[in-house]
């Protein structure tokens, strides 16, 4: 095992190294919408500095309400229709409970690459329960037929390079979601689900651009994501969005006082964007029942951020109004 794991990261180091150097932009733009576009977020982005600077007062505004300080939460945001990206704390790695069950779904299409266009009913069932129901037996099951090294090498693989040690981390699945003692931790910060929002931005970007496996693999997964005939769980952005006229796919994760939600959100009047938000916010012990936190801080943030998208995410951020809705998990 130690042998094959500085086997990984050497290839990761390697691949880093040769690929930084061909992404000159932190994002590149789009011309004018144009078919064939693409977009990329270079490993060392930080942004657009009016964006971010926007993004960082909205998420002061909501963290002050919560009393969560600032090293609580980390928050991402790709806007599809400009490219202007805005991160912060972008490379600090959370447990993110069941929001890497993305990368089981990543891995079972990379070494399955036939399931493209011949996917079975069954199959597709069970991995729309995995990623829109969190289903966490079906998660073990495609976990335990990959294995951990299959899915570390995908994560490092210079294809996708969704955990990078040079730059924090990232993306990483190494405990399968069932009882039962057996972990491959992440080598950075010793976790075993874990993400970092750069990554997960470039995930759904890569998925939105045809990129993860091939262009027929990533709409066979985005269609996975959407799975009409099974409902989201109603938390954190779905519940932020209830109401309004929004595609959401996406997939959340709570453990204890861990919650994240990520997400590509699509919207009637043409706004397109990607969003991540990670939190580690306890519950407040004074409130009966104790508050879950962190899931207020992504319904309010969420909100706030597609008032912005209807704006065209110009100007300030409106600021939204915290939510305490009943949610599921």
């Amino acid at each position: 095992m130690k042998r094959w794991m500085t086997a990984c990261l050497f290839a990761s180091v390697v691949s880093v190294v040769c690929c930084a150097s061909l992404q000159a932009q932190a994002v590149s733009p789009p011309t004018g919408g144009e078919a064939g576009t693409t977009l990329s977020i270079d490993p060392d982005a930080v942004g657009d500095l009016d964006l971010t600077m926007a993004l960082a007062r909205l998420d002061t505004s909501a963290r002050r309400g919560l009393e969560i300080e600032a090293e609580q939460t980390a928050v991402g945001l790709l806007d599809m229709t400009t490219g202007r990206l805005a991160m912060l704390r972008a490379d600090t790695m959370y447990y993110a409970a069941s929001v890497p069950k993305i990368t089981i779904l990543l891995s079972y299409f990379q070494t399955h690459p036939d399931a493209a266009e011949n996917l079975d009913d069954e199959t597709r069932q069970e991995l729309g329960l995995m990623i829109k129901r969190s289903d966490n037996t079906l998660a073990a099951k495609y976990s335990q037929q990959l294995g951990f090294e299959t899915i570390a090498d995908v994560l490092t693989s210079p294809q996708y390079r969704l955990y990078d040690p040079l730059r924090g981390g990232g993306l990483w699945m190494g405990k399968h979601y069932a009882k039962g003692d057996e972990r491959n931790r992440d080598p950075l910060a010793g976790e075993s689900h874990a993400a970092t929002v750069r990554q997960l931005l470039r995930y759904y970007l890569m998925l939105e651009q045809g990129q993860l496996v091939s262009p027929q693999a990533s709409k066979t997964m985005r269609e996975i994501f959407e799975s009409p005939g099974i409902e989201h769980l109603r938390s954190k952005v779905v519940l932020g969005l209830a109401g309004r006229d929004v595609q959401i796919i996406r997939k959340s994760g709570t453990w204890s006082d861990w919650y994240a939600d990520s997400a590509v959100v699509t919207g009637g009047d043409g706004r397109h964007y990607i969003l991540a938000v990670l939190t580690h916010t306890p519950a407040n012990p004074d409130h009966d029942p104790p508050r879950a936190i962190g899931n207020e801080y992504i319904v309010t943030i969420s909100r706030g951020i597609d008032d912005w998208a209807i704006a065209g995410f110009t100007g300030e951020a409106p600021e939204a109004m915290p939510a305490t809705q009943p949610e599921d998990n």
